[in-house]
């Protein structure tokens, strides 16, 4: 009785070990069942990523090296950007996988909706992959002050300021995406990011009137003071919200970023070019040092984004990607020719409006109608460029879709330079 009795007291006291050794072994048997439930990520579409890159490279770097005689110290900055840019986009394309293994180990995954009723609708796609491009591009864009800033450079403050800015709207993104934040306060969040840019531009507050109206306004140059800086605040929150707004589509949203980073690039170059105003060309150049590495950094998303997607981008970019697009616009000074690319943005919130503000009913997805059998989609009656572009031009696959909404989005930066062409001289 005495050897039982002993046995039992053994046993009650290592019964704690033994738990949390049976605790350990099911936590190991889960990660294990995770990591056979969820198949490695497919490689990068490289091939899809040359030609792309080919599209929205080549012409900059054309004009860059051939077509315009650009001061060399310029020209080198641009080309340490540039060679910094490429290093994020192979940093990129190794992080990704990686990290899309750590969400979907945090259930932060989804159901690509437009695949619904095939094999592929029931795979769980890595969500919130934004949070890497934006990582990186921070790094990137960080350490690129070294090789071009010194202490007292008088745009290190609106540089930092920039920066600042895009990772408090990452950070809010990443919330978003985490907490699935309600649409009237995700239009507030852009609000908060931009104050740092805000607080600290130091540039002008004037705008040029343009001609036809100078005898209206009985000045030429007009100074907005305050009201300025609000309409740098609207312009960030619209760039922001108007990127997150026109998606649902695989590549959407990446597709339509590397579209207006290439045209914004060549811009400037184009500004730098033209100019012999050393103030100006340094603004246009500034612009440049932060959309080379969104550009190279998206591509990279891009290359895993496309369709099939492996990988969501979520809430997180788009949200980063319209903050940074409009802080190049609003320290570059060429706000005007930003809403210009950002024309198919600007006509799907028109269209959007009457849900956005309730006026009419306003599902939770806006999404076209999927046919499991034919593949392709249909258009609804919700107010979206997607839906609008399948029933102007009928039924069709997601893929060509997606191609036909970024070709008028090339369509739409061509037209903007077209326009400032036509108008030159004339309209300022």
């Amino acid at each position: 009785m005495a050897a039982a009795s002993a046995r039992k007291r053994s046993s009650a006291k290592s019964s704690p070990q033994t738990q949390a050794s049976e605790e350990t072994r099911k936590a190991s048997d889960a990660i294990s069942l995770l990591s056979k439930e969820d198949p490695p990520l497919p490689p990068p579409k490289l091939g899809f990523l040359v030609v792309i890159s080919a599209l929205s490279i080549l012409p900059f770097f054309y004009l860059l090296f051939f077509h315009y005689h650009i001061d060399a110290d310029l020209k080198r900055s641009i080309l340490i950007n540039a060679a910094m840019s490429f290093v994020g986009f192979l940093a990129a394309v190794r992080l990704i996988p990686v990290a899309s293994q750590y969400v979907l180990r945090r259930n932060l995954f989804g159901f690509d909706i437009n695949k619904k009723g095939t094999p592929q609708g029931v795979i769980k796609v890595p969500e919130s992959l934004g949070i890497v491009i934006g990582i990186v591009y921070l790094v990137v864009a960080i350490s690129f002050q070294y090789f071009n800033f010194t202490s007292d450079s008088t745009w290190l403050v609106e540089y930092n300021a920039a920066l600042v800015s895009i990772c408090f709207m990452i950070l809010l993104g990443f919330v978003d995406d985490v907490l699935d934040v309600p649409w009237r306060i995700k239009l507030l969040l852009p609000s908060f990011a931009a104050l740092p840019l805000l607080m600290a531009y130091a540039g002008h507050t004037t705008i040029i009137i343009p001609k036809p109206l100078i005898p209206y306004f009985g000045v030429a140059v007009l100074d907005l003071g305050g009201i300025y800086k609000l309409y740098m605040l609207l312009l960030a929150v619209f760039c922001t919200n108007s990127i997150n707004i026109h998606a649902g589509l695989n590549g959407l949203e990446v597709g339509q970023t590397v579209v207006i980073a290439s045209a914004i690039m060549i811009h400037n170059v184009m500004q730098i070019g033209a100019s012999s105003d050393p103030e100006y060309k340094q603004a246009h150049a500034f612009s440049i040092y932060l959309v080379q590495p969104l550009l190279a950094t998206s591509l990279a998303l891009l290359s895993f984004n496309w369709y099939p997607s492996s990988v969501f981008v979520g809430d997180t970019y788009t949200y980063f990607a319209g903050m940074a697009m409009a802080v190049v616009g609003i320290l570059g000074h060429f706000s005007e020719t930003l809403l210009l690319f950002f024309l198919p943005q600007v006509l799907n919130f028109l269209y959007s409006c009457p849900q956005l503000f309730k006026i009419i009913p306003c599902p939770r997805h806006r999404l076209p109608k999927f046919d499991p059998q034919t593949g392709l989609l249909t258009g609804t009656k919700d107010g979206t460029l997607v839906n609008l572009f399948l029933r102007l031009f009928g039924r069709c696959s997601e893929k060509s879709l997606c191609i036909r909404l970024l070709v008028f989005q090339a369509f739409s930066c061509l037209f903007c330079f077209w326009l400032r062409h036509i108008l030159a001289g004339w309209y300022k």
